[in-house]
């Protein structure tokens, strides 16, 4: 620590719901930065966002009771992250797709569902399509958690990281009894700190709290108050200033050079977070992928990300491009592999 020592309850084992100074500074923060409505009594802090997503499904289970037939489900996006539908899984749930499109999840098709407990959602940012979800697909989201008492987990994972459009203010902040808020430092800061937080409603947070008390492994008080302090003397928010800026000046290089050496190449997904979709021809995904690895490129299609059982979602081929990824000496090298692994504009004269 900089200024002071830790307090000496600090050198012991931590409690479950995580240091008191940390949830005073992160209700203050998020609700500045992302409209949350928080209560540091209402904040848990995890070990990671995976641990924090499992607490809050095992603990949605606990609430719910034995099931009957079916396990109960979660809605998730039919594009996202596996090892996140995995979590679920692992703790009794099923997963269902929902649809993403241009508005992003289509929210209107929970009701079709059975048993579904809640829906997770990235609304500010659909990983790895980019878009935010439409107003009104966030409020159909609201009313189906309401009408059917489920509950709605907002990841938040990159919400920070705006450049173009005005601030997607965090859906809890609408409903903070329907909206469990789920937040992490691994974008802003670095995964390895291994920090995250949960903003639960009233009536879950006893439940997730039982949960984490049950085992489960706490993250270290010393990075709380570490991160407690370097968040309550202002100096997140300039890190967070500046990273904002050194990524948006990624993202202009990478749609300057496709502009200007692959035009015929559309780029989606890019007024926020950290990365960008390049649209292919229908086909090409797989090939592309195999060029930018001959490169030295290691990236992702986006049907990578597709869930298997979304199986009526239309099908779409594209590139994601993690340009937060490298590192400031090895970016433009990236970027020129980069060009080098698309295909030539079709529509090009030929001698």
């Amino acid at each position: 620590m900089r200024d002071s020592a830790a307090p000496y309850d600090a050198l012991g084992y931590g409690a479950p719901q995580g240091r008191p100074e940390l949830r005073a500074v992160l209700a203050d923060y998020l609700a500045r930065a992302r409209g949350v409505r928080a209560d540091p009594d209402r904040i848990v802090i995890c070990a990671g966002f995976m641990q924090g997503l499992a607490l809050v499904a095992r603990a949605l289970t606990a609430v719910r009771g034995p099931a009957r037939g079916s396990a109960p489900a979660i809605a998730t996006e039919g594009y996202g992250l596996g090892f996140h539908r995995d979590v679920l899984v692992r703790a009794g749930l099923r997963t269902v797709p929902l649809t993403v499109d241009a508005l992003g999840a289509r929210t209107a098709e929970l009701p079709s569902y059975d048993g579904v407990l809640a829906a997770l959602l990235t609304p500010a940012h659909q990983f790895p399509t980019g878009v935010p979800l439409h107003p009104d697909r966030r409020a159909a989201a609201l009313d189906w958690a309401v009408a059917h008492d489920g509950w709605i987990l907002e990841d938040d994972y990159d919400g920070e990281f705006r450049y173009d459009r005005q601030p997607v203010g965090a859906l809890q902040g609408l409903d903070p009894d329907r909206v469990v808020y789920l937040g992490t430092a691994s974008k802003s800061l670095a995964p390895a700190l291994r920090l995250a937080w949960l903003v639960l409603p009233d009536r879950l947070v006893d439940p997730v709290l039982a949960v984490k008390s049950g085992g489960e492994w706490q993250s270290g008080t010393l990075d709380h108050l570490t991160l407690a302090e370097f968040m309550s003397g202002g100096a997140y928010d300039r890190h967070v200033r500046g990273m904002r800026l050194r990524y948006r000046r990624r993202r202009d290089r990478l749609v300057a050079a496709l502009a200007a050496h692959a035009p015929h190449i559309e780029v989606s997904g890019i007024a926020a977070g950290l990365h960008a979709v390049l649209e292919l021809p229908p086909g090409t995904e797989r090939s592309l992928v195999e060029a930018a690895r001959w490169q030295g490129l290691e990236l992702n299609g986006l049907n990578t990300f597709r869930d298997p059982a979304a199986r009526t979602m239309p099908a779409r081929d594209g590139l994601v491009v993690p340009y937060g990824r490298p590192p400031e000496h090895a970016f433009t090298g990236a970027l020129e592999a980069l060009l080098r692994a698309l295909p030539p504009d079709p529509s090009a004269s030929t001698l």
